[in-house]
């Protein structure tokens, strides 16, 4: 395994819509494998989207357990071609992204989704999921699609914000 390089914004990539998977073989096996590596090589990190490293594929990997906001967690989650088939309420939470390590900002999302998708196997799956877990499916899932989460920030004045944390680690 490997950790892989997160592409930053304004990489082209990132705001391309992405090709769906047909074949799962051994390179997309490799690409899920280090994507698990990548994701749990940045601290606090809890999703990643195949076009951030650079692979224009329908593939995230989701991992909220462990997270503060958490309470309710599917373990570490590796979907191929996920759609999101249902949303219900809205809730505003503060995001960030490792493609655009600088910044948070609040986003509108919905508090309950439905998704289905591939599992690793090609197996067909759909799942429910809400609260905290939802918001990042639904973020990495915008990935997958060339939508970054400024791309949701109704006013960028008053609702992106500097990543004060990050800033200081880097002076």
């Amino acid at each position: 395994m490997a950790v892989l390089e997160v592409l930053q914004y304004p990489h082209e990539i990132l705001k391309k819509k992405c090709a769906l998977i047909e074949k799962i073989d051994n390179k997309t096996n490799q690409l899920i494998d280090d994507m698990i590596e990548s994701l749990h090589s940045f601290p606090g990190c809890v999703g990643i989207a195949a076009p951030q490293v650079g692979c224009s594929l329908q593939l995230i990997v989701v991992n909220v357990s462990g997270h503060k906001k958490t309470t309710i967690s599917h373990g570490l989650l590796m979907l191929l071609n996920p759609v999101i088939r249902m949303r219900e309420g809205e809730v505003i939470s503060r995001e960030g992204c490792l493609s655009l390590p600088d910044y948070t900002g609040n986003v509108k999302r919905a508090v309950k989704i439905s998704i289905c998708a591939q599992n690793r196997m090609g197996q067909h799956i759909e799942m429910e999921s809400k609260g905290f877990e939802a918001i990042v499916l639904q973020h990495e899932i915008d990935h997958l699609n060339g939508i970054l989460f400024v791309d949701r920030i109704i006013s960028l004045k008053n609702d992106l914000f500097r990543r004060k944390k990050y800033k200081e680690q880097k002076e």
